[in-house]
């Protein structure tokens, strides 16, 4: 079987560049030596851990209708990407009619079917990413809660109840690791609609993307919101 005779290395290199963009963005920002928002926010968590520590067990339910609705928003992310796989998953089954019926379309670019099969199945593997992202979301944050109603009242300077502080903390911050994950590839999956313009247009496309969103890492106002306020919590701590 010959490849599609638009099968070159800008259209394969296109696609690669949203999923190595994807993947790079976490180690880039390690890199720099910020580290994401979710990162500096474990701090905030171990404090909220440890004043769950020194709360009566009916004070927590508060806690707990907040981590519920965070819950609740991660099934929804879920749910709606889990409708969009199924939709790109059925256009898969009927990729030739669809690829007909684009193509014929005066403003649509001339594109082999290999090439718009391939497309349409990295958005689809972009969707199937988010969607794990989202239901792995939602089971490390059933862990948190079962951590949470386990925390003992105890004082917080033992070294016992220092490591369920911590191992709950890391747990909860592992749990918005892979809900923010899962929201990012949403971006990422418009960087791959532009595929279908071409190459060049998506390749240019992830590139705004990743800017834009090290720029809300880094740059926003609620980034420097949260620096200062981590900021201003260590030199309380200190």
């Amino acid at each position: 079987m010959s490849l599609p005779y638009d099968f070159d290395f800008m259209h394969v290199f296109a696609v690669l560049w949203i999923f190595f963009m994807w993947s790079l963005y976490a180690p880039v920002l390690r890199f720099f030596g910020h580290g994401t928002l979710n990162a500096q926010l474990h701090v905030v968590r171990l404090k909220w851990m440890r004043m769950l520590l020194h709360s009566r067990r009916e004070n927590r339910v508060f806690d707990g209708i907040l981590l519920g609705h965070i819950s609740g928003s991660i099934s929804f992310f879920g749910s709606a990407t889990l409708i969009v796989l199924a939709g790109l998953v059925g256009t898969l089954a009927s990729i030739n009619h669809v690829h007909a019926s684009l193509t014929e379309m005066a403003f649509f670019p001339p594109i082999s079917l290999g090439m718009f099969t391939i497309y349409f199945a990295s958005i689809a593997l972009i969707m199937a990413i988010c969607f794990f992202s989202f239901t792995y979301a939602i089971r490390k944050l059933a862990y948190t809660l079962a951590m949470i109603g386990g925390l003992d009242e105890a004082p917080a300077d033992t070294p016992q109840a220092k490591i369920m502080i911590e191992q709950t903390a890391t747990v909860l911050t592992e749990a918005m690791k892979s809900l923010n994950n899962g929201i990012r590839g949403f971006y990422f999956a418009v960087a791959a609609i532009f595929l279908f313009i071409g190459p060049n247009v998506s390749i240019a496309m992830t590139l705004f993307i990743s800017l834009l969103l090290f720029y809300r890492q880094g740059l926003s106002t609620e980034a420097l919101a949260i620096e200062r306020y981590v900021q201003a919590m260590h030199d309380g701590d200190h």
